[in-house]
Order: C-alpha cells, then structure tokens, then sequence
C-alpha cells in the first residue's frame, strides 16, 4: 500500500478510533493501525481544541464549575464515553487480584463494578475541578492547558502501542494496534505534546513539559502492571490509559497555579 494511501487511510482511523467525528473509515490492518495510533496525539490536539472552545464559551455565560461541567460532558460525547468505559473495566479486572483470562473475562461484562464506579468518579471529580481552574486563566494559557491534557490522553496510547508490548487477546482492537508504533513515531508525538504544553502555564514553561513527562512516567508503570497481569493490552487498556494520562495531565497543569 502506498505509504500516502496508508497514512489518509490511519488518519481515518484514528479519527473514528478517538472521536464521534463522521469519517468514514477505509483500509484496516496493522500497518495501517499503527499510522493511526501515531496520529492518536494530533487527534487529540484537534479534540482538546473543541473542548477548550466549549469551556471558553460556555464559561462566558455561566459559572466556571458550570462551564466545567458542560466540557466534561462534551468530552464523553465526543469520544461516545468508550474511554470511561475501558477505565471503569481495566480497575474492575486488577481490583479483581485475578489474572490472564479470568480477568479478561470480567472485563467482558457489561456491568461496571465498584471498583470501577470509584475510578469514574475521581477521574470525573478531578477533571472538572482542573477545568474550573483552568475556566478563571486567560483563554491562550486555558486553551493549551485543554489541547495539552487531551493530545497528552491520546499519547499515552501511543506508547501503550509501542514495539514490544504484547496483545493480551488475539482478536480484537489490543490484537490490532499492539506493538504497531515505532520509536521514531513516539519520540515525534513526545516531542510535538511537549511544545504544546509549554504555553499552558503562564510565567512556568517547564511545568506544562513536566507535567506530561511525569502523566507518561506513572502510565508506563500501570501499564507495566496491567501487561503482568492480563498478559497483554486490550482497548479497554487503552482507553484507560487516556483517561489517566488526561487526568494526571490536568493536575499537573493545575498544582500551584
């Protein structure tokens, strides 16, 4: 496949993969998969994008928390939750204490189990808080605060995709995207998440940088963790993975602000 016609081809993907954007998707495989989990951070600049749009606006008409609130809420919208979703699976199967299958197969039900309720709830809970601080800063500094977090999110999949980490099922999106992302790709997409953040914190450039080095840092170890114990990642890993990179992103970009 030409390497073009591969790359419009995982841009596709990876649009349809990390948004509700209509895109319709073209060739799937590996090599393919792979572009799109490449790109998963520049999709996530164009997403933090809208989010940053949707705080500043609604934030001049109503209250900050209000105005956090609503961005969250988009956030889910415009990824049809399925993040949340692979979060509150992914706790649920490690605070089983089981492992390989039997965890998979929790993983598989359809009902979200206490462990999964508290991880929604705090991710949700510390997002919003970080958003209302970030609704009160001037609308550069809070748009590359939100364009940071979310393109951060999506970087953490790509390092969750990199050469040699395993597919902890042989079917499937984990199956599809494992170990698809080279490490040229991934110092590029670091590279590029970095300079986006260096604007996000007026007076401080080195906290924006800091905070996605440490976001990254604790992701790598918990995604160490989950191979260990499923054997592998899954798209519920993914999805977990951004929403605990974003989280972590935002309460980095916040600390002594």
């Amino acid at each position: 496949m030409p390497a073009e016609s591969r790359f419009l081809a995982g841009t596709r993907l990876a649009v349809t993969t990390f948004t509700t954007l209509p895109v319709r998707a073209g060739r799937i495989d590996r090599p393919v998969a792979g572009t799109a989990m490449a790109l998963a951070p520049a999709v996530g600049a164009l997403l933090g994008t809208l989010l940053a749009g949707v705080l500043l606006l609604t934030g001049a008409a109503a209250p900050p928390l209000v105005a956090s609130g609503v961005t969250v809420a988009a956030a889910a919208l415009l990824t049809r939750g399925l993040h949340l979703d692979g979060l509150a699976d992914t706790v649920d199967a490690l605070g089983s204490y089981r492992r390989g299958p039997a965890a998979l197969e929790i993983m598989k039900k359809p009902d979200v189990g206490p462990f999964g309720v508290v991880a929604l709830v705090v991710v949700l809970l510390v997002q919003a808080a970080a958003l209302t601080d970030l609704a009160g800063r001037s609308w550069p500094a809070c748009l590359a605060a939100v364009v940071t977090a979310t393109a951060a999110g999506r970087l953490g999949v790509t390092v969750a995709c990199r050469r040699g980490v395993p597919a902890a099922r042989p079917d499937g999106l984990g199956a599809l995207v494992a170990g698809t992302v080279g490490p040229l790709a991934l110092t590029v997409g670091a590279v590029a998440v970095a300079l986006l953040a260096v604007p996000a914190v007026p007076g401080r450039p080195w906290q924006g940088p800091l905070a996605v080095a440490a976001a990254l840092a604790v992701a790598s170890l918990l995604l160490n963790h989950v191979v260990r114990r499923l054997g592998g990642i899954t798209g519920d890993v993914l999805g977990a993975t951004v929403e605990v990179v974003t989280t972590l992103v935002y309460l980095g970009l916040v600390l002594s602000g």
